[in-house]
């Protein structure tokens, strides 16, 4: 599928490396400015260059961070890599199921569930369907948070955007399931949190660094979205 897409649209990978740069900016936010001491990563993908674990641990070697994801392939190289990290751990976890998910053995031991917890949903809630009810999912994921917790979602743009068109056809056609969602959709998938400055907006524009890559220079950029945002209070 990474092969066919990247052949009728060479710039995706562009934004690819996007989704990584702006995860590793609301890392650096939620541990180096929002003081959050815990992450968990749910659908954390195979282990790459500049991991969350590593980002945080630069900033607060204490840091304790939860990888999930369903694949055993990705399980396996996460764990080797790992072995050595006494705070930092990789699990099985579906989200289709977050009461099972909430209930892994890691993720109960090796968070604090009684200090803020930085939840990490990138790059995975536009592979759910709307029959999949994808807000009561993350309501379910919300509600278990302690207060002062972040959530961080980057997510598909849907939009009038031909390539916008061209990647979501040739994902569904390869995957069997995406869903690329509107601003409003994926605001109303932050319901009863407070978002952070800027809000959501496109991957670039929140809170860029120096030298990160625009919208107006990488159209394939305004594809993707980001927002993170923090629970006030218990709900």
């Amino acid at each position: 599928m990474g092969d066919r897409i990247i052949a009728s649209m060479p710039a995706v990978q562009v934004g690819v490396r996007a989704q990584r740069d702006v995860l590793g900016r609301v890392v650096c936010y939620l541990v180096g400015e929002a003081g959050i001491r815990q992450l968990l990563d749910i659908g954390s993908g195979l282990p790459a260059a500049e991991n969350v674990h590593e980002i945080a641990q630069r900033i607060a070697p204490a840091t304790k961070v939860v990888y999930l994801d369903n694949d055993p392939v990705v399980l396996s190289h996460a764990q080797a890599i790992l072995a050595d990290n006494k705070v930092t751990f990789a699990a099985e976890g579906d989200l289709l199921d977050p009461a099972a998910l909430l209930a892994e053995p890691d993720v109960r031991n090796g968070l604090d569930w009684h200090q803020p917890v930085g939840l990490l949903l990138c790059g995975i809630l536009h592979y759910i369907l709307d029959e999949g009810k994808p807000g009561d999912i993350v309501d379910a994921l919300y509600r278990a948070l302690p207060a002062g917790s972040y959530v961080f979602i980057h997510h598909m743009l849907d939009s009038d955007d031909p390539g916008s068109v061209m990647l979501q056809t040739e994902m569904q056609r390869s995957l069997g399931r995406t869903k690329f969602r509107t601003f409003a959709e994926i605001n109303e998938l932050f319901a009863g949190l407070e978002l952070v400055e800027p809000g959501v907006v496109l991957v670039p524009d929140w809170r860029p660094g120096p030298g990160t890559p625009s919208a107006a220079d990488h159209p394939v950029l305004k594809l993707a979205a980001a927002g993170v945002a923090h629970k006030a209070r218990t709900s």
